[in-house]
C-alpha cells in the first residue's frame, strides 16, 4: 500500500512539473497571426502584393507566422481596412488607394494629384528610392497610427473617348468624366478639358447617350466597365500613374519580435516591386489584346510636354494647401 501511494505521488509530481513546464514556454513561440484585407481575388494587384509579402516574409522569419488574407471584400471595402488598422482591429495590412488615407491625413491626397509623376520612367524611380514620401508617410504614421511599408502600382490613366485626342486643340473643351476630387476638376481645367463629376457606373451610358464626350481611367478600369464599346479611342495623356500604397497598422506592428519587424520591412520591398512589376504587365497586356482584336484604338498625345507644363502651377498650389510642399519637391528632384 505504502509503495502504491508513493507511486501515485512520483506521477502526480511528473504531471505537476510538465504542466508547469508547458505553462512556463515563452509567448513567442506561440505562431503569431498576422490579417489581411481585400476586396479583389488573387487575379488583382492589391492581392499580388500581400501574397509576396507573405511569401518572403516567410522565408526570412524562421519561427512560426501564418498570415490569413480575407479575399473579395469579407471584410468590407478598403476605407474600412484602413480604420481597422488604425485601431490595431481586425485587419493588420492591407493596400488602399490614397484617397482612403485623406481623412486622416490631407497630405495623402497628394498621391492621387494628376500629372505628379512625369512619366513611367519617373514613377519607378520615385517609388524605388521611397525617400520623396517620408514625410507623408511620417504625416500618415503620426495622424493614424498605420506604417506605410512600400508601394504597388503602375496603371497609367489615359483619357479614353469617342473620338482620338491627339492635342491641345482636341482636348480644349472636351467634356471627359473624372472622379469627384476637386483637384481633378482644377487639374483638368488648367489643361482646357471641361471637366464632368459623373458616377462611375453612369459612365458608359453618359458617353453614349453624348451627354460628355470621354471618361479617364487606367485599362483595368475601362476594361471591365466596357468603355470601349462607346469610347473605342485611348489618347494617351499619361495624366496620372497609380501608386497603391502597402498599410501595417502600428499597433500590431509595434507587438512584433524585432526580428519578425526588420523581416516584414524588407520583404515588403520585395513585394513592392513585384507588385509594381505585375500592375504594370498587366496593364500593357490589356492595351495590347484590345488592340489586337479591334476593340480600341490607341493615340499618343503629340503635345504632352505642354499638359505637364500647365499642370505645374496647380501642383505646386494644392502641395502648399495640403502641407506637402517638401514632398513633392523631393518628387520632382528625382531625375
Amino acid at each position: 500500500m505504502r509503495r502504491k501511494t508513493e507511486w501515485f505521488m512520483l506521477a502526480f509530481i511528473i504531471i505537476v512539473a510538465l504542466t508547469a513546464s508547458i505553462a512556463a514556454l515563452p509567448a513567442l513561440a506561440q505562431t503569431i497571426t498576422l490579417r489581411g484585407a481585400s476586396q479583389f481575388d488573387d487575379n488583382h494587384s492589391f492581392n499580388q502584393i500581400m501574397l509576396k509579402l507573405e511569401e518572403e516574409t516567410k522565408k526570412c522569419y524562421v519561427k512560426p507566422v501564418n498570415f490569413v488574407l480575407h479575399r473579395t471584400g469579407e471584410l468590407g471595402q478598403e476605407k474600412d481596412y484602413f480604420g481597422y488598422m488604425s485601431q490595431g482591429l481586425s485587419v493588420d495590412y492591407a493596400v488602399v488607394a490614397p484617397s482612403h488615407m485623406a481623412t486622416f491625413s490631407k497630405m495623402a491626397t497628394l498621391l492621387d494629384m494628376p500629372f505628379l509623376l512625369r512619366d513611367v520612367d519617373h514613377w519607378e524611380k520615385v517609388l524605388s528610392d521611397g525617400k520623396a514620401f517620408k514625410a507623408l508617410y511620417d504625416d500618415v504614421l503620426a495622424k493614424a497610427d498605420i506604417i506605410i511599408l512600400n508601394n504597388g502600382g503602375g496603371g497609367i490613366r489615359n483619357i479614353v473617348g469617342k473620338n482620338p485626342v491627339q492635342n491641345m486643340g482636341e482636348l480644349r473643351n472636351l467634356s471627359v468624366r473624372i472622379m469627384g476630387a476637386p483637384i481633378q476638376t482644377r487639374m483638368f481645367q488648367a489643361i482646357t478639358a471641361a471637366p464632368t463629376v459623373i458616377a462611375y457606373n453612369e459612365v458608359y451610358n453618359a458617353i453614349q447617350t453624348g451627354v460628355i464626350k470621354a471618361g479617364e481611367n487606367e485599362a483595368t478600369g475601362w476594361s471591365q466597365m466596357k468603355w470601349y464599346e462607346v469610347a473605342p479611342h485611348i489618347s494617351k495623356t499619361m495624366h496620372s500613374i497609380t501608386i497603391r500604397p502597402l498599410g501595417f497598422s502600428a499597433k500590431t506592428f509595434r507587438k512584433l519580435p524585432q526580428d519578425l519587424q526588420q523581416c516584414l520591412v524588407n520583404s515588403a520591398v520585395i513585394a513592392g516591386s513585384h507588385g509594381r512589376k505585375w500592375e504594370r504587365a498587366a496593364d500593357d497586356r490589356i492595351l495590347a489584346e484590345m488592340q489586337k482584336e479591334g476593340k480600341i484604338h490607341i493615340h499618343e498625345f503629340k503635345e504632352r510636354a505642354k499638359l505637364l507644363e500647365l499642370a505645374a502651377p496647380v501642383k505646386e498650389a494644392f502641395a502648399k494647401e495640403v502641407g506637402a510642399e517638401e514632398v513633392l519637391r523631393a518628387i520632382n528632384a528625382i531625375k
